[in-house]
């Protein structure tokens, strides 16, 4: 039997109710939207909806507004990999608003690969409320 292809769906992006990076479930969405309405605390992202990717590996990079990190310096991007659990999976890949708000305003890009192809990129705006 031919292995199936792997389907990938952007499904939603934007704004999203507090996560639970606990939790096995992705959070609710608030808002489908490009520009959000940043305040401390705020998520945002974007879920990606996979069938038939099962034990596949998913990269993955968020490009923020140059904000300084612990020593003062440019952050880099946020990087990291996840591993696709079941043949009917659900990723959100995105961040939360912490302080100081002002230099998390800005776009952010989010990037996900499988097998070195992008399979999914959205840019969010984040402005302040």
């Amino acid at each position: 039997m031919a292995k199936r292809k792997v389907e990938i769906e952007l499904y939603s992006f934007g704004e999203y109710a507090e996560w639970d990076r606990q939790s096995k479930s992705i959070p609710r969405l608030v808002a489908i939207t490009e520009t959000v309405g940043a305040e401390i605390g705020t998520e945002f992202g974007y879920v990606l909806k996979i069938r038939h990717g099962k034990g596949k590996k998913l990269d993955f990079r968020i490009d923020h507004p140059s904000f300084p990190d612990k020593e003062g310096k440019v952050a880099p991007p946020f990087t990291g990999e996840q591993y696709i659990r079941s043949n009917d999976y659900e990723f959100f890949l995105g961040d939360c608003i912490w302080e100081p708000l002002e230099d998390k305003l800005g776009n952010w890009t989010m990037t996900t690969w499988l097998d070195g192809k992008i399979v999914a990129q959205k840019t969010l705006r984040l402005v302040a409320k």
